[in-house]
């Protein structure tokens, strides 16, 4: 069976992370049903990690076959004391297993490590871990397949329980800065007696978006157009303070020939909004929020082979709503389909060959848009591929270029840099490309401006990973100072382009800017 998702590398440490807490008397209840679950890979579309928080032993999550470490991942919400977790294996069990617990979903503590189990049903009980992420981790499998369980169950108190206090409403909240798509807010934090689980961010009297912290950019606004902002916060226990009193900012002017573009990969499982860990149903809101006049697509865009049923059952029910405007380059998934590309060539119709190949460029104000077929340059083949992009690079007459395909040159996520398309990045130097949009890693990662080599410089080229439409995460590697920005969060890139300049913007799940780039302005070409 083919593994649709790596297996992430595990660094983790006990004694860090989650913290320690002694059981208090409220009665504990069921925590996980339902919420939000992750998982190192799948086995088919059948056995998807949500199934294992769904209440039912009839369905159940398996993980690809013969590979250790495997884990799933459930998100409770928010912070709790565990005391117990029961575990229903199928036949694939986990003879070796640890349980962790997590405040923010990146650092895990070992709460208890199991040994030589015999599967059937493991109720373990007398835990006193705290935080809100729990993940079991599979290191030793009982069987020659995968890890394969019904269901995980976490029981315990959330801290908010019994909580109908609200929290304090927030002061003190301006404008910070404005451009013409976007209006910056800032605010003091108000306080709760137990814990904040975010703000309110009201634009004219209405709920556009939930801010974690104390800031929030509102994006996709219209340009020369004046707003009325308040803010009001919300505890665990989804209490809610009243509104702070009303601010009024205003956008700035547009820029010449100003438009914007969405961007993203790794975009559809075969999943549906009914699963509250399906990703893509809520990355396609966030497009519907940026109102891009184009979207352009990094490949893997429909997962785990691209076939047509796979886009017409699952992308199509959201990132469909947008195919009219969308410009999409292939990944190597959609190369699993047999005859290879067949999905993705049907479902995209003319705009998948648009000029008879899976390459092609089109044009949009002053900006050349070049899409690619990176599959052909991995591994460094120098292909007719290659041949037509330096002449169609050297024919434009656009002041501005952006390329976008599915594998990054530069990458610090878990496979690293890909030397091998070492000559595809000297093309795009050469040729004075502004902007390069890749995917493949299932993170966000935007780069410093780099020269051929892959060192910092003020005249090179931006690369944007933005494979987070929906994927399953995986961890980053050690970081490098060619990095500017990197996060491990789902969202969809916002592009915003004039005459002569783009800034980028990662839009989060709940439209909020988790990263925005500085402006750039396009540079002289050869």
């Amino acid at each position: 069976m083919r593994q649709f998702a790596a297996v992430l590398p595990l660094v983790l440490v006990a004694g860090i992370g989650g913290t320690a807490a002694i059981a208090g008397p409220t009665a504990d209840v069921l925590l996980s049903q339902g919420k939000g679950v992750l998982a190192s890979s799948v086995e088919d579309n059948t056995t998807t990690e949500d199934k294992a928080v769904d209440g039912s032993t009839t369905t159940r999550w398996a993980s690809v076959e013969g590979v250790d470490p495997q884990w799933i991942q459930v998100d409770l919400g928010q912070p709790a004391d565990v005391h117990r977790v029961k575990v229903t294996w199928e036949a694939a069990y986990a003879k070796d297993y640890r349980l962790e617990i997590s405040d923010d979903g990146a650092t895990f503590t070992t709460v208890k490590t199991l040994t030589n189990q015999n599967g059937a049903t493991d109720d373990i009980t007398g835990l006193t871990g705290h935080g809100r992420y729990v993940r079991l981790v599979g290191t030793k499998r009982a069987t020659a397949y995968g890890y394969s369980l019904f269901e995980l169950e976490v029981y315990g108190a959330t801290d908010s329980t019994g909580d109908t206090q609200a929290p304090t409403v927030p002061t003190g909240l301006t404008s910070t800065a404005v451009t013409s798509s976007s209006i910056a807010l800032s605010w003091n934090a108000s306080t709760d007696n137990v814990g904040l689980a975010g703000y309110d961010v009201l634009r004219n009297g209405v709920a556009v978006a939930i801010a974690p912290t104390t800031s929030y950019t509102d994006a996709g606004l219209t340009a020369d157009t004046s707003y009325s902002y308040s803010v009001r916060a919300r505890d665990l226990a989804d209490n809610v303070s009243a509104a702070s009193p009303p601010i009024t900012a205003q956008t700035g002017a547009a820029g010449a020939g100003q438009f914007v573009i969405a961007a993203a990969g790794d975009i559809a499982k075969a999943c549906s909004a009914s699963s509250t860990s399906c990703i893509h149903p809520k990355s396609a809101k966030v497009v519907d929020y940026i109102k891009p006049v184009n979207i352009v697509t990094m490949g893997d865009n429909q997962y785990s082979s691209g076939t047509l049923s796979e886009y017409q059952n699952y992308y199509d029910k959201t990132w469909g709503k947008f195919k009219s405007i969308t410009k999409p380059a292939p990944g190597n998934h959609e190369s699993y389909d047999s005859p290879a590309f067949s999905g993705y060539e049907k479902y995209y119709g003319t705009a998948a060959k648009p000029q008879g190949k899976r390459y092609y460029s089109w044009d949009k104000g002053n900006w050349h848009f070049v899409a690619l077929d990176s599959n052909d340059f991995v591994g460094g083949s120098d292909s007719a591929q290659m041949a037509w992009l330096k002449a169609d690079l050297a024919a434009t007459n656009k002041g501005c270029i952006a390329t976008y395909s599915h594998h990054p040159r530069w990458n610090t996520g878990a496979r690293g840099h890909d030397d091998s398309l070492g000559p595809l990045w000297k093309v795009m130097t050469d040729n004075k490309v502004d902007l390069v949009l890749v995917g493949h890693e299932h993170h966000y990662e935007r780069f410093f401006p780099l020269n051929n080599s892959g060192q910092q410089d003020p005249n090179g080229t931006v690369e944007i990973i933005g494979g987070m439409a929906g994927a399953s995460q995986r961890d980053l590697g050690p970081a490098k100072p060619i990095t500017a920005k990197r996060l491990n969060s789902y969202g969809v890139l916002k592009l915003t382009m004039t005459d002569n300049s783009f800034n980028s913007q990662l839009i989060g799940l709940n439209n909020e800017v988790l990263d925005s780039s500085p402006t750039y302005t396009c540079r002289a070409k050869p």
